[in-house]
């Protein structure tokens, strides 16, 4: 294999696809990246099992040919490359490297021993304007959970019908979202990972459409060269509905930013603090939040149109405020059914998405 290339180019192709390298793991092989070169160019390929990132990129390819070479230290490398022509050839001391009037050697692996990577996957598919899918991601994969104790739960269910509906849970919150399909070819339920929905984030711009493909437990998305594939999840999905209350005894409306301001300053006094609890004290006409710790407390008084129950109620600070930072409306509306029962955020105008928090027994 021999090929030449611009360093930039190379460069940027490799940061990218050396996301879906395998860490920890007792395969060498899994931690590389599969360099291809034909006459069409040159593709870039790692995976780790669950997630597969292929990039195609223009090279003048001298010999065709392909390697596999070390994911971080290549693309540890090729980043300080990238004002410099890159002639790339396989040879007896692995990978040969010249650029100006240097040469550099760095050892590679057998691309036979690479895994097979299905990516024709086209079975189902379901095209979306690139800008409302980014949307949604932003609004939901930030409560999947980070932990492997139910793996499931570290994905989005993903339901394509009228709409594309995510869900995203890790036990003490939930996020719901919901979103426009342009088109499609059938209904699909999945779950995605959303480490994989990260990656097809960072594609994605705020023009254009961009279509998902579906197949028997995959998941594809293409952009501009760029291919991600991914494994789905597979089990059983809480039910939204089954969580989310219908009903409510307290519903307040307040300015988001003041909100979230307010929680913000509460929150800085609880670095560190286990609980990292705020809490809202609701009255008839005003929200008073609070927070307290070693460091002392921060007490402060919101304008609010409340209507039901007054009540007091404690939560996470971090989930208050990632909550409010998904919301984008001026005003948002808090509805709850007493102090220790689930609560809910929304925008007032548009209802595509909410946030669920579960509140904490504040003991102190």
């Amino acid at each position: 294999m021999k090929f030449v290339c611009d360093g930039l180019t190379l460069s940027e192709a490799v940061m990218k696809v050396s996301k879906a390298c395998a860490v920890r793991t007792t395969a060498p092989i899994m931690e590389c990246i599969k360099l291809t070169a034909t006459l069409d160019g040159i593709s870039l390929l790692a995976t780790d099992g669950e997630l597969s990132i292929c990039k195609k990129i223009k090279a003048e390819v001298l010999e065709e040919g392909e390697i596999c070479v070390p994911g971080k230290l290549f693309a540890d490398f090729s980043s300080k490359l990238t004002d410099e022509e890159i002639a790339l050839a396989t040879g007896e001391k692995g990978v040969e490297i010249k650029y100006r009037d240097s040469v550099s050697y760095m050892q590679a692996l057998s691309a036979e021993d690479f895994p097979k990577l299905d990516l024709e996957i086209g079975e189902n598919s379901f095209v979306m304007a690139q800008s409302a899918l980014k949307k949604i991601i932003a609004e939901t994969t930030f409560c999947c959970a980070q932990d492997d104790s139910r793996p499931v739960l570290k994905g989005c269910l993903m339901q394509f019908g009228d709409k594309l509906d995510v869900t995203a849970l890790d036990g003490y919150r939930l996020a719901y979202s919901a979103a426009d399909i342009l088109s499609k070819t059938d209904e699909a339920t999945i779950i995605c990972p959303a480490r994989t929905l990260a990656e097809i984030s960072r594609m994605l711009g705020d023009e254009g459409e961009i279509t998902l493909y579906t197949q028997k437990g995959m998941l594809l998305c293409d952009s501009g060269g760029l291919t991600v594939v991914s494994r789905l999840y597979q089990g059983d999905f809480i039910k939204r509905e089954n969580v989310v209350p219908s009903r409510f005894t307290t519903a307040v409306t307040l300015n988001r930013a003041e909100l979230m301001a307010s929680a913000e300053r509460a929150n800085i006094l609880n670095r560190g603090d286990k609980n990292n609890l705020v809490t809202l004290e609701i009255a008839a006409e005003s929200v008073r939040i609070s927070s307290t710790s070693d460091y002392g407390n921060v007490s402060e008084s919101l304008e609010a149109n409340v209507e039901g129950v007054e009540l007091t109620i404690s939560m996470n600070a971090k989930f208050l405020l990632d909550a409010l930072k998904a919301l984008e409306e001026e005003k948002v509306v808090l509805s709850f059914n007493g102090a220790v029962s689930p609560f809910i955020l929304q925008n007032e105008g548009s209802k595509h998405s909410l946030y669920l928090i579960l509140p904490v027994r504040n003991i102190s």
